[in-house]
């Protein structure tokens, strides 16, 4: 991952907390002097009300965002952005839209550079080579899967272990990542609830209040613990 500096957070709220408010400790770590914040809100459908609530969670913490569809150039918004934010919501749409507007390239560029990234759930989805992992309904179509490929690996966020009380008898999450990895190569970071993955200086470290489960192909599903370092593959 070279210079490249993400944090990938599985959801924007945990319960019994309100939006942000179980990663602003990390947030505000691994953003350090960066004061202002470019603010993607394409995986929901009204974008003014999401930016808005975006906008007002990080005022609280001291930072300026701005929006990035109010742009009226948005390769420049990106191009001269201090950091960039992609909310949760719904993947496909998300992954359209930056087909759409044409700066999937320009925000990999930047990243790759050293822009920070902060991606949550959909966000976090988009960082990955493909969203072949999301959990979403493609309300939409992309012209492609193929995402940022910011992150070497798959993530499925809001991951959920198998309940064994469960009289539930369609597939598990398990069974579907496993189906995944029956076509596809790319391990994946089951990314639970609380859990986040920040990458700086070439690695990547489980953070939060939760760990992940690692799929690959040919073994066993295993553990990680926060603090962990992430190796897969």
């Amino acid at each position: 991952m070279g210079s490249m500096r993400l944090l990938l957070i599985s959801t924007s709220a945990v319960h019994g907390t309100g939006y942000l408010d179980h990663a602003e400790a990390e947030i505000r770590s691994f953003l350090g002097g960066v004061r202002r914040l470019l603010f993607v809100p394409f995986a929901l459908h009204d974008r003014d009300a999401y930016a808005n609530k975006a906008r007002q969670r990080f005022a609280q913490m001291s930072y300026e965002v701005t929006s990035l569809h109010e742009a009226h150039d948005m390769e420049k918004a990106i191009r001269t952005a201090e950091a960039i934010f992609l909310g949760g919501g719904n993947t496909f749409r998300l992954l359209k839209s930056l087909y759409d507007f044409e700066v999937l390239k320009v925000i990999g560029e930047r990243v790759r550079e050293g822009m920070p990234y902060i991606g949550s759930s959909a966000g976090s989805n988009v960082a990955c080579p493909t969203i072949r992992t999301t959990n979403d309904m493609p309300i939409v179509e992309p012209p492609s899967l193929v995402a940022l490929n910011l992150f070497p690996y798959q993530i499925n966020p809001h991951y959920l272990a198998p309940d064994p009380s469960s009289t539930h008898m369609g597939e598990t999450r398990d069974e579907r990542l496993l189906q995944y990895l029956e076509e596809n190569k790319i391990p994946v970071v089951g990314l639970r609830e609380g859990a986040m993955i920040r990458c700086e200086n070439g690695g990547a470290v489980l953070k939060g209040t939760h760990g992940a489960r690692i799929f690959q192909r040919a073994m066993a599903p295993f553990e990680l613990e926060p603090g962990a370092n992430l190796r897969v593959g």
